[in-house]
């Protein structure tokens, strides 16, 4: 997987870095498409009954699922009954890549949540907490159109702070932001894919 990385990090708060126009990210949205393919995108419901405005699907050993019962990972979609797609080799290179470049080496991804953005879609204010490992680090990666970002605290009252960002963009976090608040404000335009890489079993 090409990066393209030739600047040093830039520190958003301590443990959480953004890693500015990492990667090309072509090859990746044709991955997108293939595991769409197999495992289709869809509005998953939270816990209250509601859809999420973001489209969802997974691929790897374990993916992230919502329903009424609560949040959870699984080794099948709930769709189809059967295991997700494989995690491509060169995207877990590039979350491993991506994590050593600010310190935490040896990241092993099993689970990659990809998130379809279109127009008004958004994330709320949420902490990743579904994992059986906090010490491992998050990896996102950014693909299409821009958003903005928000990072809080590791209470949800604390102040928000919002980032940029754009294609090719990476935000890694962990240690003692490894549970930090964040989300997405709601898409402007345009088609946003985003890639979340986890240490979830």
């Amino acid at each position: 997987m090409p990066t393209l990385f030739d600047t040093p990090p830039i520190a958003i708060a301590p443990n959480i870095w953004l890693l500015h126009g990492y990667v090309d990210t072509t090859p990746l949205q044709q991955n997108i498409d293939a595991i769409a393919a197999q495992t289709p995108f869809r509005h998953m419901h939270v816990p209250g009954g509601h859809s999420m405005s973001v489209a969802m699907t997974n691929c790897g050993g374990l993916g992230w699922v919502t329903d009424h019962t609560g949040y959870r990972y699984s080794a099948t979609d709930p769709l189809s009954q059967k295991a997700w797609p494989a995690m491509p080799m060169a995207w877990q290179t590039l979350a491993q890549s991506a994590a050593a470049c600010v310190g935490w080496l040896g990241f092993v991804p099993d689970a990659c949540l990809i998130n379809r953005y279109e127009t008004d879609a958004r994330m709320g204010l949420h902490q990743d907490k579904n994992e059986r490992d906090y010490s491992q680090p998050i990896v996102s990666v950014s693909i299409g159109a821009r958003c903005n970002f928000q990072v809080g605290g590791l209470l949800r009252r604390d102040a928000v702070k919002s980032i940029t960002l754009h294609d090719g963009d990476v935000v890694v976090w962990g240690g003692d932001a490894r549970l930090v608040y964040h989300g997405v404000r709601p898409m402007k335009a345009g088609l946003r894919c985003n890639l979340t890489f986890r240490k979830a079993g």
